[in-house]
């Protein structure tokens, strides 16, 4: 037997094992509700991290008898912490399928350690494949039974979690962090992600977002509307597992981050509050007294803990025949059945309405607070009021060919932006020899071609990295939010020229380009149509005072674009005053070449 293999059977033996707690958290709700156990080894042992324990164990056939083990030991260790948080406790499938295993083993030391079933998520992680689909889900299904909820482990980095993910159905499914490391520079990632949460919506399933680590990862994530969040940005796992997040590290998403005038504050209505232990009976009369009370919010400390709506709470209460005698004396806080959801007053109301989305509540109302502190109650029939109210405002200057916004938003936004010292960057796009294009193959095609610039904007740039505006004719206009504003400019002129050769007959795209008249009636030849963009750096624009002068700016650097042949771009580092520095251009050649002008 080899020395590994020794200390291995030492430890399951002696149960010499530790788990580490890491927080699971709510970003709706701003709080914990959970935690991932993690097993540690003895300190002073070659397998106390868990990779080597477990990669060991699977060597030397061990895996199920340390996985029991592992259960047991943290079980027991969340029992004696009297942790109310729900348990994720991870569960290779392998094990689940294995002649050994014993159903009900679980069940026993949850019995043995007084802790309900529906406190645990079996977190089922793949690190080998797995084919057997049908014993798997038999496996699953015997654990529901129990009361156990269900999450799937590292989606996108196993070998069948979306297989895993649509025969199983879990309650929960955690992206692995490979996916959210830089999630905030990379589209691929955001794009990958942002389809993930939307499958999850659809499937009644709650993403949680592995391996956060720093404030822009988690501004990302939630602008996508995930619900669900777990990494060292929150907490590290300990031993002693935390007991509250610092909501100070909540409030920065609520920081100008996108294209929102109007916030969760104009919204808020201040509903004069109770504490959580008012008498059921004291409740009661108060809505009796006041018929326009329709909503009681409960708060203690200055911090919310429940809502009661009033034709639940009489509902329930007179539903029993003794209902009145049996739950006058009891405090409020009884009939809490969730906690409420609950938005910091600056976030903007669209970011409220996603995170409601996507939090499969049908919640009638929710928190309004001011760093943490309670401040009012908003409702879903006002929020949506007021997201209508913004769309309509929009959809009165939106371009009717493509239904972007035009440049009153777009310079309402500039203006807000500015205002709020946000960084951006900005680029101002112009088809090349659009006119003897449309004037060659007809205003249909033109319009498709302006249809497909703005498909490609939007494809590169999504709600919550920019703005992209259509102010009138081939004209369009982008606010860049992320630091990638450059690169991203570079992949839109790239797949553009990709794209415009299937509006070309072949003998057009032979010749590269098409013979007809001038404006004087000459006849001229005329290359394929591109894209001449003028861009102003986050620098420059940080020195603006509005969008007229971000406009001059954009303005001038384009009509250097447009000398540059093909699709290009030309950067104006020049600052809007006249004392202040000289232009400093840059411009793209798409063809792969990228020069300076000085």
């Amino acid at each position: 037997m080899s020395n590994l293999q020794n200390e291995l059977t030492k430890i399951i033996n002696g149960k010499q094992l530790t788990p580490h707690f890491q927080p699971i958290v709510s970003l709706s709700q701003k709080k914990i509700i959970g935690y991932e156990a993690l097993i540690r080894g003895p300190s002073d042992s070659p397998l106390h991290s868990p990779f080597n324990l477990f990669d060991t164990a699977e060597r030397f056939d061990l895996s199920t008898k340390l996985e029991y083990i592992c259960r047991e030991v943290t079980l027991r260790c969340y029992a004696s912490l009297d942790i109310k948080e729900k348990l994720f406790v991870n569960v290779s499938p392998t094990v689940l399928l294995q002649p050994d295993f014993k159903k009900g083993e679980t069940l026993k030391l949850l019995d043995q350690f007084g802790i309900d079933p529906r406190q645990i998520v079996i977190e089922l992680t793949e690190h080998q494949p797995t084919d057997n689909f049908q014993l798997m889900l038999e496996a699953v299904t015997h654990y529901r039974k129990m009361g156990f909820e269900i999450a799937i482990d590292d989606l996108g980095a196993g070998y069948s979690g979306l297989r895993l993910w649509s025969e199983l159905q879990p309650e929960y499914v955690k992206i692995d962090m490979h996916f959210i490391q830089g999630i905030h520079n990379d589209p691929v990632k955001l794009n990958f992600v942002r389809s993930i949460q939307n499958i999850a919506s659809s499937l009644n399933c709650n993403v949680i977002a592995e391996g956060i680590e720093t404030e822009d990862e988690f501004k990302a994530v939630e602008q996508l509307g995930i619900t669900h969040a777990q990494g060292y940005y929150f907490a590290r796992p300990t031993a002693i597992p935390l007991e509250k997040v610092d909501k100070s590290l909540f409030i920065i998403s609520s920081q100008p981050s996108q294209f929102n005038a109007t916030k969760a504050a104009h919204i808020a209505k201040f509903i004069t509050p109770v504490s959580s232990e008012t008498a059921i009976s004291d409740v009661m009369n108060l809505f009796h007294s006041d018929s326009d009370l329709t909503i009681l919010p409960l708060v203690d400390n200055n911090e919310a803990s429940g809502i009661i709506f009033r034709d639940h709470f009489l509902f329930k209460l007179f539903s029993s025949r003794y209902g009145i005698e049996l739950y006058g004396k009891k405090p409020i806080k009884s009939f809490i059945e969730k906690t409420p959801l609950s938005f910091d007053q600056s976030t903007p109301i669209e970011l409220v309405s996603k995170q409601l989305t996507s939090s499969m509540r049908n919640d009638q109302a929710f928190i309004i607070t001011d760093d943490g502190a309670y401040t009012g109650i908003g409702t879903i029939l006002n929020l949506l009021e007021e997201i209508t109210r913004q769309q309509i405002h929009n959809a009165k200057h939106a371009n009717p060919l493509t239904l972007l916004p035009g440049s009153v938003p777009i310079n309402e936004q500039i203006n807000q932006l500015l205002a709020t010292k946000t960084p951006f960057s900005f680029g101002y796009f112009d088809l090349d020899h659009f006119k003897p294009f449309n004037d060659v193959y007809g205003y249909s095609a033109g319009d498709d071609i302006i249809k497909a610039v703005a498909n490609t904007l939007t494809l590169h740039i999504p709600a919550e990295s920019g703005l992209v505006g259509h102010i009138g004719g081939d004209d369009f206009i982008v606010i860049f939010l992320g630091n990638d504003w450059l690169k991203c400019c570079e992949n839109i002129l790239h797949d553009f020229e990709k794209t415009v050769p299937i509006y070309y007959k072949d003998g057009d795209i032979k010749t590269g380009g098409i013979h007809t008249e001038n404006r004087d009636g000459v006849k001229c030849f005329f290359p394929m149509i591109s894209l001449s963009v003028g861009l102003v750096d986050p620098d420059s624009t940080s020195h603006c005072q509005s969008h007229v002068d971000i406009a001059d700016l954009a303005s001038e650097a384009k009509k250097h674009a447009k000398k540059i042949e093909g699709n290009s771009f030309f950067i104006n580092r020049r600052v809007a005053s006249k004392n202040q520095g000289i232009l400093q251009p840059f411009a793209h050649k798409s063809a792969a070449k990228l020069h300076a002008v000085n």
